[in-house]
């Protein structure tokens, strides 16, 4: 076996991976084989690139299934093809890059229980075809850690207790106890399969059709790293790691965020740092918000996190007209470590998260905000609790349809929504674009019945042409939407106060207002983003705050271009968000 080539301290770094992960005396072992996978995919050290430099404020991510643009019935091409195809014609110069949600042969949860992690699911295309799209734009992928289909080769072979599957599973008798395990489903956590040696008990965090690798288990690990850079050789640049503060699990503990799941993300990391500096790891931890900027761990761990606490605030906010818990919220955010930021969103494949809202708004309207999901055509998804009770996980509905009301019309619901896809748009970090945020799909309930899921709620398919033909007409709610976004982004990209690596400062001036300063990392620019979150002309009295607007200045709205004299007849319209360069 040839030597393998490191960056200087790469070496050292790996070893103590391996030791806090799998112990001193599995330390050699371990070394032997990273030196396999580095000789087997020829990576090389490379020159490391600043993460200021691969993401700016030009970058944009859209986040879409590989056929959420289907071509019409007999047509002679892939859906990847197709979508492929929309993205150039109507996206492309607007976002950077695509997360093609996964994308692998799966047996259920839309591609999130995989049967095969290096094949494309032949019904939306090939590998040709994400390396095609990956010419156009750089492109994100999952890598789905915490569990495998049941309909996988891995687990077949487990249950004929073949080597090396035997023990790629963990197996628990039923009688142990497990109430400190931190559950984000409410079904049962063992699944009771019948293996050559008998019936076993197998954990199963998310469903029984979704079982638990075990990476106490090195040759797991192993398989996820080949898995790894096989996907970084095929194209894809970015790495979303899913679900994987559950990784690890240790009996007598709550098997979440364990410190055998950081020094995996920390190996990860360490490996992308030599190896594959232009490339990205995104992890995805729908926990609170401490939990979640955890996995930053001291500038070592991951690129980018899910400010999983933003898409619940911002719904919260708008729809009470009440600015103060955000506010709050952003002034408690800490500085982050060098090369770290945010990876913003409102909306997701998934539906909005509300373990992240826990302590950042009173019980009662955390309450409220739940029951109204349900008034609005919504679903709420519950997680079991240690005392085996049920408490909300998730709201089940698209962001679009959140903010419509039962006594409103159209036109205030698409005021309110802009306003949230704008400030999300603001923060500090990458932002990241569902599909049907752009497209303001209604809530997918034709769907939901056919699937019996919630999530499917949020989760349409559309034919090219029947998304053609909204696109085509003014009086749709998608042709606006979408070409209202779409003009927000353009003038977005040309403002490197966005930088998602700068710096944000918020301001509580009124609980009717949120405002928040933004400025690149160079501090070449500035702009100061406000927001008007009620349904009232509010007019805003620069004079009287401690913003940075001198009063009497003419200033413009980067969004309008209407220009303005700061002072205290200053009006915001219901919803209207502006950017002023100060």
């Amino acid at each position: 076996m040839e030597d393998a080539v490191y960056c200087k301290g790469t070496e050292e770094k790996l070893r103590k991976h391996f030791s806090v992960i799998y112990g001193e005396d599995m330390v050699e072992e371990c070394m032997k084989r990273i030196r396999m996978h580095i000789n087997k995919f020829v990576l090389k050290p490379e020159d490391h690139i600043p993460i200021q430099d691969l993401w700016t404020h030009k970058d944009h991510i859209l986040i879409t299934y590989g056929d959420m643009v289907r071509p019409g019935v007999g047509e002679p091409v892939s859906m990847l093809h197709k979508q492929h195809e929309f993205l150039k014609k109507y996206l492309k110069g607007t976002i950077s890059s695509v997360h093609i949600l996964p994308f692998f042969p799966s047996s259920s949860d839309d591609g999130f229980s995989v049967i095969d992690y290096r094949r494309v699911d032949e019904r939306i295309g090939g590998w040709d075809d994400i390396q095609e799209l990956s010419k156009d734009f750089r492109l994100m992928g999952d890598l789905v850690m915490n569990h495998i289909s049941r309909h996988s080769e891995w687990f077949k072979k487990y249950l004929k207790k073949e080597e090396p599957y035997k023990d790629f599973f963990i197996e628990v008798e039923p009688g142990v106890d497990l109430s400190m395990v931190t559950r984000p489903r409410s079904t049962a956590l063992l699944t009771p399969v019948h293996t050559k040696k008998g019936e076993k008990f197998v954990w199963s965090t998310f469903s029984d059709d979704q079982i638990d690798v075990n990476f106490a288990n090195p040759d797991v690990l192993f398989e996820y790293l080949d898995i790894f850079f096989f996907y970084l050789s095929m194209g894809l640049s970015v790495i979303r790691l899913d679900a994987v503060a559950f990784i690890w699990k240790e009996l007598g503990t709550n098997c979440i965020h364990l410190e055998q799941t950081h020094e995996i993300v920390k190996l990860m990391r360490t490996l992308t740092d030599c190896f594959a500096p232009h490339a990205t790891i995104i992890t995805e931890t729908n926990v609170p918000h401490k939990e979640n900027i955890s996995y930053f761990g001291d500038g070592d761990e991951t690129h980018m996190v899910y400010l999983f606490s933003l898409p619940p605030l911002l719904l919260h906010a708008i729809l009470t007209e009440n600015a103060s818990y955000l506010t709050e919220w952003v002034k408690s955010l800490n500085r982050l470590p060098a090369g770290c930021t945010y990876f913003n969103f409102t909306s997701s494949h998934d539906g909005i998260g509300v373990r992240p809202l826990e302590g950042l708004v009173p019980q009662e309207e955390f309450d409220k905000l739940v029951n109204d999901i349900k008034k609005k055509g919504g679903f709420v998804s519950e997680k079991k609790n240690p005392d085996g009770s049920l408490s909300p996980y998730e709201l089940n509905i698209t962001y679009f349809d959140a903010f419509s009301s039962l006594n409103g019309t159209q036109s205030l619901q698409e005021r309110r929504y802009l306003c949230s896809q704008l400030l999300m748009l603001s923060f500090k970090g990458v932002p990241g674009i569902y599909f049907h945020n752009l497209t303001a799909t209604p809530n997918n309930i034709q769907g939901v019945s056919i699937t019996g899921r919630y999530r499917t709620i949020n989760r349409k398919k559309w034919f090219f042409d029947e998304l053609e033909d909204e696109l085509s007409d003014p009086d749709t709610t998608t042709h606006r939407i979408f070409f209202k976004l779409k003009e927000i982004i353009k003038k977005r990209k040309e403002h490197p106060a966005f930088h998602p690596f700068g710096w944000q400062q918020v301001y509580d001036i009124d609980p009717d207002l949120f405002c928040l300063l933004r400025w690149d990392p160079a501090k070449t620019e500035e702009v100061l983003v406000l927001a008007n979150i009620t349904n009232s002309v509010k007019k805003v009295d620069f004079s009287a705050n401690s913003i940075p607007i001198e009063t009497g200045k003419e200033y413009s709205d980067i969004l309008s271009g209407k220009k303005f004299i700061a002072n205290g007849k200053t009006e915001l319209q219901p919803f209207q968000v502006i950017w002023i360069k100060v």
